[in-house]
């Protein structure tokens, strides 16, 4: 063979230097979001909501890992808006995090702002959503992060990927149920139907051609990119006469293991894997998504959402309707809607993949310990007014009985720019300034108290925080989202957390990874991060009724030492108040 045949081409080498490039250093993607008005029906009701590009779930967003994205958001309706990108870590980015008057003045009507960030050293499902009062019950989406060019997953990859996304529909307008239960003092009306990719389904009333079917080949396997959207509901979720293997969780990779049923909380996202049956069935199976819920009936929604698995029939004409509606349709057996117990068994299954090409990176050692109580209370009815929280008394949610007042200007701006003083106080409490039972008899004051607090970190500081629910209007399973980090699930338990006894018991080997996790109901939960993003970031409970309520808080992280460690300045056109 000649010597130069055996070289590859000028040509190929430029291809595939450029290939390097692009995997090394990603691309940019640009979206273009539209927030308008758009009708839409179900139940037999029409009515005007707030939409992406008129959709509803909007537009779905992918990147790969190391991809800069690029989203110029544009305000056409009469709300202020502001967009989160939901467990993107946003590192010195915290100006396109999103959440309204945390990292950002929402965008006024007429108004436009561009998102702009990079997704470093994270491959998965995500989502985006509105981050301002309840305008997130219509304006939210997929966000799928692939992995780099080349880089395989670490299961067999599947042959076919489906976002599977759920959601809430009310009839009335969001906005006025939130703010009829803000005036009122009480609970918000629940939702009138769960939906799945927008869709409620055959199980309620005018609905049955409003359904989401997933069309599959006998044999071949799926990857469903499950989204719980939902406001204020922890869902049940399983295919009937099917199994689902978990494969990441929180755009993380997990050991996988494979369950009839699984609970996904508001805020979480779950990648599983369904093997179709290697023959055609001659039948369709419902895919299924009902609440868990400890808290008292008449404050969450207790219905079924369902789409229907549908197999291909080899022996029809692929142009040919594959959904049969003559053949037996089976329905899979969700849990019942307080099952605490299998929710634990699941929790605990879930673990790190722990490997040197994923590591679990657990902070071994602890720079600050923090311990949290979060769970519900009340606040006084106002003079001359009547409230329909207890005993004539105001709702309210709080995490170290501080019930946190969103501010009148931007926190991220006021710490930059050095203007904080009236805007927040640097004193968030460590931990309950009164201790008490928190499972047991519930005080006789149930009242907390309003503020605006940040609890300040130095960079580099490595965290571990206990989260521990309370009784004190009934014990409540509580997900909580922090912004701009993932954190490790090293414990959870019931009762009292014993910080004697209860620490022996950590994992600190192969502990998953999570941008959300839920507060078990009556018990606490342990997570561990370290606090390498510059920033301001909020923390607060993913049930909407219970952020609106004040449980949430923010972290200010500051500044590093090296250039590299410090917050990038804010872009010209961040909005303002």
């Amino acid at each position: 063979m000649a010597l130069s045949s055996a070289l590859p081409s000028p040509l190929l080498l430029a291809a595939s230097l450029l290939l390097l490039i692009v995997q090394a250093q990603g691309i940019t993607r640009h979206y273009e979001f539209n927030v308008q008005m758009a009708n839409a029906t179900r139940l037999c009701n029409t009515k005007s909501m707030v939409t992406v590009n008129g959709q509803c779930p909007g537009p779905e967003l992918v990147a790969r890992e190391g991809d800069r994205v690029v989203i110029r958001v544009t305000n056409n309706v009469a709300h202020n808006i502001s967009l989160h990108w939901h467990g993107v870590r946003q590192v010195r980015t915290g100006w396109a995090d999103g959440p309204a008057y945390i990292t950002q003045c929402p965008i006024q009507t007429g108004q436009s702002y561009v998102y702009n960030f990079t997704v470093a050293g994270q491959r998965g499902t995500l989502w985006w959503h509105a981050h301002i009062s309840w305008l997130r019950a219509t304006v939210y989406g997929a966000l799928v992060i692939l992995p780099k060019l080349g880089v395989p997953y670490p299961f067999p990859a599947p042959h076919k990927e489906v976002p599977v996304i759920f959601g809430e529909w009310w009839n009335a307008d969001t906005e006025e149920v939130v703010n009829q239960a803000v005036q009122t003092g009480g609970g918000p009306n629940v939702s009138d139907a769960f939906t799945i990719n927008g869709l409620p389904g055959p199980l309620y009333n005018c609905s049955a051609q409003d359904t989401f079917k997933l069309k599959v080949k006998p044999g071949k396997t799926y990857m469903l990119r499950l989204i719980n959207a939902a406001l204020n509901e922890e869902l049940f979720f399983a295919v009937a006469n099917h199994t689902l293997t978990v494969v990441e969780v929180d755009a993380v990779y997990v050991k996988p293991f494979t369950v009839d049923t699984l609970v996904i909380s508001p805020g979480q996202t779950t990648n599983v894997l369904l093997t179709a049956k290697p023959y055609y069935p001659g039948a369709n199976f419902y895919m299924s998504a009902a609440p868990y819920s400890t808290a008292r009936p008449g404050t969450f929604g207790n219905t079924t959402v369902a789409g229907i698995l549908e197999y291909e029939n080899p022996a029809m004409s692929p142009s040919a309707a594959s959904f049969v509606k003559g053949l037996p349709l089976f329905k899979p057996t969700l849990p019942q809607l307080n099952d605490t117990d299998f929710v634990t068994n699941f929790t605990d299954k879930l673990r790190s993949l722990a490997t040197p090409e994923y590591p679990a990176a657990v902070p071994q050692s602890v720079d600050k310990r923090f311990f949290f109580t979060v769970g519900l209370g009340t606040l006084p009815c106002p003079a001359n007014m009547t409230c329909q929280g207890p005993n004539n008394t105001q709702m309210a949610a709080s995490m170290n009985n501080v019930s946190f007042v969103l501010p009148a200007r931007a926190l991220l701006q006021s710490h930059f720019t050095g203007l904080s003083s009236g805007v927040y106080a640097p004193d968030f409490p460590v931990a309950p300034l009164s201790p008490f039972n928190y499972t047991g008899t519930p005080p006789n004051n149930t009242n907390v108290k309003t503020g605006t607090k940040l609890l300040v970190l130095r960079y580099n500081t490595s965290v571990e925080l206990v989260m521990q629910d309370t009784s004190i209007l009934g014990i409540e399973s509580h997900p909580l989202h922090l912004h701009g980090f993932n954190f490790f699930v090293i414990g959870q338990g019931f009762g009292n957390y014993d910080a004697v006894n209860d620490p022996a018991k950590f994992n600190l080997v192969d502990p998953v990874e999570r941008n959300t996790v839920g507060v078990p109901a009556g018990g606490w939960v342990a997570i561990r991060f370290l606090a390498d993003n510059p920033g301001v970031w909020f923390m607060h409970c993913h049930l909407e009724a219970h952020t609106t309520w004040g449980l949430r808080m923010a972290w200010l992280v500051l500044d590093g030492s090296h250039p590299n460690q410090k917050l990038l300045p804010p872009p010209s056109d961040l909005p303002k108040c």
